[in-house]
């Protein structure tokens, strides 16, 4: 399953893997390298007090029909829509103490920093680890078999996406670097 390299052509590009696994950092990276934009999904989908925006399914359809983009695969109702126009799904399959190292790191960064992520959103407080089911470091956990999952039906799903698996932040690097050529 893994890609041998991009395509010359490669115009809209799905990154996937676990939450905290550094999906939107490689999806920027690799929008950069193919000159094409990069759209945060979590923006389209994230209104104030992390409620989803009612335009949201709208905003991916429209992202999805244009000719050239790299977003993250994320969304049960916006996953469909993406993949039937994707080229390539690079999926970003980290060992799961890289990633819950990261997803804790960024956390806890976060939190404390008191960054703004979208529309005014921040991370929960760091004691809502311990009484929220759905506290992001908990998701990450909880669902880091999914992907994997998700991955193995494309032979059925969507037999015209090339996956690219990549396991370690060094292959991740390999690639893009080859996206530069």
């Amino acid at each position: 399953m893994p890609g041998t390299g991009p395509s010359p052509a490669l115009r809209r590009v799905l990154v996937a893997g676990t939450s905290g696994a550094g999906k939107s950092t490689l999806a920027r990276r690799i929008g950069a390298a193919l000159d094409v934009p990069y759209t945060e999904i979590d923006a389209l989908h994230h209104g104030p007090r992390w409620t989803p925006r009612p335009e949201f399914l709208d905003d991916v359809t429209e992202l999805a029909a244009s000719d050239a983009w790299v977003t993250e695969w994320l969304y049960p109702p916006a996953r469909p829509v993406l993949l039937a126009r994707a080229q390539a799904v690079v999926w970003l399959d980290l060992p799961t103490p890289v990633v819950m190292t990261q997803v804790v790191r960024r956390t806890v960064l976060r939190s404390l920093r008191g960054t703004e992520l979208w529309a005014g959103n921040r991370e929960a407080p760091l004691w809502t680890f311990f009484t929220e089911r759905n506290h992001i470091v908990r998701w990450a956990w909880r669902t880091r078999h999914d992907t994997a999952a998700r991955v193995a039906a494309f032979p059925q799903d969507a037999p015209h996406v090339v996956v690219v698996r990549l396991r370690s932040h060094r292959e991740a690097e390999r690639w893009l670097a080859g996206l530069a050529r």
